[in-house]
């Protein structure tokens, strides 16, 4: 597979090439003793020169025309050639071969001599496979003196091959890598953000499973499409009927639903925001005791087990919020914070923290390390992604795409992550006045169906 592009377009070109030529040259064909007689080929001012090159040049033309359309008919084969002929090279370039002299009689002299070759003895056994929007790279364990290098080559795969590493696994006699190719195609519409059974898609290949892996962590600098990203969020939630709470200090985008949002449920202001956290970690240790009151409530069993709705406090410049606060509130809000993160996943608590920078001296005693889910959108520094997933090899690359950036989805894996596609013009203030409107009426609706038929059965008693 060295220059396996290379002979995969010959295979095209060479039979559409000879093929044209027959097809073009048929009449002279009749006459071919004829041509190659030893006269005629001494006579070349007798040849048809004008019709030899014309074709010849038609089909050079007709080869290169079939090779260019097999790379556009067949494009995904090509990329499977393509991505076998890098790892070939990669294996020759970091010289994963072993070779030995091997010295025999030359075929090709007139005198006897011999000649001495380079022979392989020693090359890695790879298998490359595409399935269901993923690669898998598998390479032989064989215990030979690059085993060690052999596991060491997930980075090097990911940046050769223009995907994310998603895992790597050991096999029965292999190391398999999982890659995540063209990852673009896996974003979805912001209409196909849904959340159900304690999770929330967000790509086709992405879901944050808050029920078993809380909270969220995003950050993001201006322009990288953050606040799309969580007003997004905020609309699949609403839809869902959860309860969510909105906290922006800065009193930007999301401070303006406010409008269109129940009372109480939106602040900007700093003592509504201290009072929105201290009351969510009192409800939150009422619903505690409350549940275990719950005649279907099972030890280890979770909020959504006993019918209650998850509560979602999105918390917009986290970072900025406390740095506004004294010394005395900073504590104050730590703890309101550490509350809720540790304690929140059984209640059905979760938090949404966006920031630009996720400063660890705010994210401190394991505070972070309790995000599951963390999103770094739009170009960031490395001290950045560092605050963000901690100490890792990932090559960080920057695309100008808006809605682009890494995720780690909490199984410690950072992969290339594109949020929810929204359509130009789509007006959120009106979409999620709309989600509000419609959760109310239909909880309107079941309240008046339960209170008329409380009121029958108390008649008939």
């Amino acid at each position: 597979m060295k220059h396996g592009i290379l002979l995969a377009g010959l295979a095209i070109f060479i039979p559409v090439f000879l093929g044209t030529s027959i097809v073009y040259f048929k009449d002279g064909w009749l006459y071919l003793n004829e041509w190659f007689n030893w006269h005629t080929l001494s006579s070349f001012d007798e040849w048809n020169w004008a019709l030899l090159g014309k074709g010849f040049a038609i089909s050079l033309l007709i080869g290169l025309v079939a090779v260019a359309a097999a790379y556009f008919c067949f494009y995904g084969r090509y990329k499977k050639i393509w991505h076998k002929q890098k790892i070939a090279r990669m294996f020759i370039s970091n010289r994963f071969l072993e070779k030995e002299n091997v010295t025999k009689e030359s075929m090709f002299s007139f005198k006897d001599r011999k000649v001495t070759k380079a022979k392989i003895t020693y090359f890695p056994r790879a298998y490359y496979q595409q399935k269901n929007g993923y690669i898998y790279v598998r390479i032989a364990m064989d215990l030979s003196r690059f085993q060690k290098r052999f596991l060491e080559l997930g980075e090097e795969l990911e940046n050769g091959l223009y995907c994310d590493l998603v895992e790597r696994e050991m096999e029965e006699n292999f190391v398999c890598f999982k890659f995540l190719y063209d990852v673009r195609k896996n974003r979805i519409p912001i209409d196909q953000v849904t959340v159900k059974n304690g999770s929330m898609k967000l790509m086709k290949h992405v879901e944050w499973k808050f029920d078993s892996l809380p909270h969220m962590l995003i950050a993001g600098g201006t322009g990288g499409g953050k606040t799309y990203f969580i007003l997004t969020m905020i609309d699949a939630l609403l839809k869902s009927g959860a309860d969510v709470r909105i906290l922006d200090p800065k009193n930007a985008d999301l401070a303006d639903l406010e409008t269109v949002m129940p009372p109480k449920t939106v602040f900007s202001k700093k003592d509504g925001i201290m009072m929105t956290l201290r009351k969510s970690v009192e409800e939150m240790l009422q619903r505690s005791e409350d549940m275990k009151k719950i005649p279907e409530y099972k030890t280890g069993e979770n909020y959504a087990y006993v019918g209650l709705p998850p509560v979602f406090i999105i918390f917009d410049e986290y970072v900025a919020f406390m740095e506004m606060l004294d010394a005395t509130e900073k504590m104050k809000a730590l703890e309101y914070m550490k509350q809720l993160v540790m304690l929140g996943r059984q209640m059905g608590y979760f938090l949404i923290l966006a920031a630009q920078r996720p400063d660890a001296k705010y994210l401190a005693d394991g505070i972070r390390d309790q995000f599951s889910f963390r999103a770094a959108l739009g170009r960031m520094s490395e001290t950045g992604y560092g605050m963000m997933f901690g100490d890792t090899d990932k090559t960080f690359i920057f695309k100008d795409v808006k809605g682009r950036g890494y995720a780690d989805v909490g199984n410690s894996v950072i992969s290339e992550f594109y949020t929810p596609l929204v359509p130009k013009g789509y007006d959120f203030l009106t979409e999620i006045g709309r989600s509000v409107s419609e959760v109310q009426g239909a909880s309107a609706t079941a309240v008046a169906s339960g209170s008329v038929a409380t009121g029958t059965r108390d008649v008939e008693e």
